[in-house]
Formats: structure tokens, sequence, C-alpha cells
């Protein structure tokens, strides 16, 4: 049997009326349920605002990718625009145009 003193477990009621009572007050009560509501349950949950967090970020890495090409497409329509060996270089290569008198081979790679 235990041998606890009345004041241990005085202490010990004391203890747990104190918790009780902190457990159970409306106010404590009323904060733990929209608590778990808004984490769990909520059509914006803590779960879903975290994924969505990670989409924007991964949204804003492309948005800052893509700024950098639109700039580097203006500064090659830039050159393209007033430099005719600029023209030149880009219809050689994306278009394979050539002169009348050049041949052109296309090698292509294997890719692993």
């Amino acid at each position: 049997m235990n041998n606890y003193t009345f004041y241990e477990l005085n202490f010990y009621f004391y203890d747990m009326k104190m918790w009780a009572q902190i457990l159970f007050n409306k106010y404590f009560l009323s904060f733990a349920f929209m608590l778990v509501w808004v984490l769990f349950f909520d059509e914006t949950d803590f779960f879903i605002q975290q994924s969505r967090l990670k989409d924007l970020d991964n949204l804003k890495t492309k948005a800052a990718y893509y700024k950098k090409e639109i700039e580097i497409a203006q500064q090659e329509l830039s050159d393209i625009q007033h430099n005719p060996e600029a023209l030149e270089k880009f219809a050689r290569e994306k278009y394979f145009l050539k002169k009348d008198n050049e041949d052109i081979y296309i090698i292509e790679y294997p890719q692993p």
C-alpha cells in the first residue's frame, strides 16, 4: 500500500483540482476547439497553407527564371533588329539557312 502523508495527498488533489479548473474553463475549451478546428478541419487548414506556401515559392522562382529569359530574348531581338551579322547568325542557327554556295551538315548526338 502507498504510504502517502496527508499533506502529500492534499497537495496532489489540490494540483489535480487546479488542472481540472483550467482544462474545463469555457475560454480554454473554446480556444482549444478553435485551434483544433483551424489546424485540421478548416477549408484552409495548416497543412494546406504549408502546401500553398511551397507552391508560391516554386512559382516565384519560375517567375524569376522567365523574367531572366525574357530579358535575354529582348536583348537578342534588339541585336537582330540592329545588327546584320547577328541576324545572319540567328537565321543560320535557328532555321538552318545557308548561302547558295554552302552545304550544311547537321550532326545529332544520341541522347544518353
